[in-house]
């Protein structure tokens, strides 16, 4: 089924693969990508009016916030980027300026669009790549050659062949179909590689310019140097990675996947900005780092609503790009942040904190669920653990007092709790514990194990 299409009820089913609870944010993140499609299905001019909901998630720290917005990402098959808002700075500072995270996502999209075009010529690529390995086994022959093979004792039917030309294709034939079956793999062959350029030039003086032009005199510098070809001696398998490569990025078009790029990225794109709240001014302070605050909140604004960013690959329109942003707004409310970037964000979603039985859950349900992520570590060492149910009940409820009484970060806590629970056993494993062998966790383990970390509450080892 194409991702695509999925309605809002087989998206949520989706998302409730990987995060437990929050429905609320999950129906309104699966409205909100749906509607992506229902616009690009819309024939009359109206198209262009339909703004997308931006999302506004308010919540604790590791109550699945980013998991929600990456997830949907994946599920979208669309361009995705995650900045932290704290991280960029207001025009005339020294900094990331707001504006790098639309370049961020038309860059996501480039990546995206070549690696499809690349699975299509994929086919053509290889027989090519097989070809230059040919020519780097058997050489052809320069020129036509008439001078004959010297056959004494055949006779007239003989197939054998009557030139030095026959006689090297009939031997490129054969080792073309061993190349195919990979019987030559371990061969070594001598190939010309074009060499990657360097890290990007550095140029002096360059503080006055801004991010995307710098990036474009950096590339424009790289592509006027010549490119450097390098010989080197490979095994055949080891070959065919490397050409396959340079192969197909020569039968795809990079004007055209720009072009596709920069279309995906306004349509589709998603950008997730997390850590909001920490450009709020918090309690109606005024003065100190909150001037430069609330300009960083000025500067999303134009980008929210819609503006064109320049950037490498063309000018992109931010109109019908979907922002979800997310804070825990622990110290600062929601109304701290600037009116007019509220009015921006007009989906408030409040995810809940995690209860015990939400730990337990978590613990179980998702596919990649920490305790499946361990057995998965112990069967690599041919070792099979199991938990029992008391013993699951015992992890939750230890990371659950934790979050209560130190600091409450959410899910997070289980990755401290079961580190510090299947600690020894990783050492031990294979040392002292053999493969084959069967590993039980149950609840006076758990008790025996965890107890110093719900009694010493103040070891700061243990607080992530």
């Amino acid at each position: 089924m194409n991702s695509e299409y999925l309605t809002p009820r087989q998206i949520v089913e989706e998302l409730d693969k990987y995060i437990i609870g929050q429905n609320d944010a999950k129906r309104n993140v699966a409205i909100a990508l749906r509607n992506r499609w229902r616009r690009m299905s819309v024939k009359s001019e109206i198209q262009t009016e339909i703004v997308p909901n931006n999302i506004l998630m308010i919540g604790a720290t590791g109550v699945g916030k980013t998991e929600i917005a990456r997830r949907l990402a994946k599920l979208a098959d669309a361009p995705f980027v995650k900045v932290e808002a704290s991280k960029f700075t207001e025009v005339g500072y020294v900094g990331r300026d707001v504006e790098s995270m639309v370049r961020d996502l038309v860059e996501q999209a480039v990546n995206m669009i070549k690696a499809r075009k690349k699975e299509q010529v994929k086919e053509r690529a290889a027989a090519i790549v097989d070809e230059i390995i040919l020519d780097a086994l058997i050489p052809p022959l320069k020129g036509p050659t008439i001078k004959p093979v010297q056959q004494p004792f055949s006779d007239a039917t003989s197939d054998s062949p009557t030139s030095d030309a026959e006689l090297n294709e009939r031997t490129r034939n054969l080792f073309r179909e061993k190349i195919k079956n990979g019987e030559m793999d371990d061969r070594k062959i001598d190939i010309q590689v074009n060499q990657k350029s360097g890290p990007g030039i550095g140029m002096i003086g360059a503080g006055m310019m801004d991010e995307a032009s710098m990036m474009n005199l950096q590339d424009m510098i790289s592509g006027m140097l010549p490119k450097k070809a390098k010989k080197r001696k490979v095994t055949v398998s080891e070959a065919r990675k490397l050409l396959l490569e340079e192969e197909a990025a020569k039968l795809i078009d990079m004007d055209e996947v720009k072009e596709e790029a920069v279309r995906v990225a306004e349509n589709s794109g998603i950008i997730f900005i997390d850590e909001i709240d920490k450009v709020a001014s918090g309690s109606g302070k005024k003065g100190g780092p909150d001037v430069s605050r609330e300009g960083v909140q000025r500067d999303l604004l134009p980008i929210v609503e819609g503006s064109t960013v320049n950037t490498k690959h063309g000018v992109v329109k931010t109109d019908h790009i979907l922002f979800v942003a997310a804070g825990a707004f622990h110290i600062s409310k929601p109304s701290d942040l600037i009116p007019e970037l509220q009015g921006r964000f007009p989906i408030r979603v409040e995810l809940n904190n995690l209860t015990k039985d939400d730990f337990v859950r978590i613990l179980k349900e998702p596919k990649n669920a920490l305790t499946k992520q361990y057995t998965a570590l112990f069967e690599a060492e041919g070792v099979t653990i199991e938990f029992e149910e008391s013993a699951l009940d015992s992890i939750a409820q230890t990371a659950f007092e934790i979050n209560a009484e130190i600091e409450n970060i959410g899910a997070r806590r289980l990755h401290t709790v079961i580190s510090k629970l299947l600690n020894e056993f990783l050492f031990d494993v294979p040392d002292k514990i053999q493969p084959n062998s069967h590993i039980v966790i149950t609840k006076d383990m758990v008790s025996e194990k965890l107890s110093g970390l719900v009694k010493n509450k103040d070891l700061s080892e243990y607080i992530l």
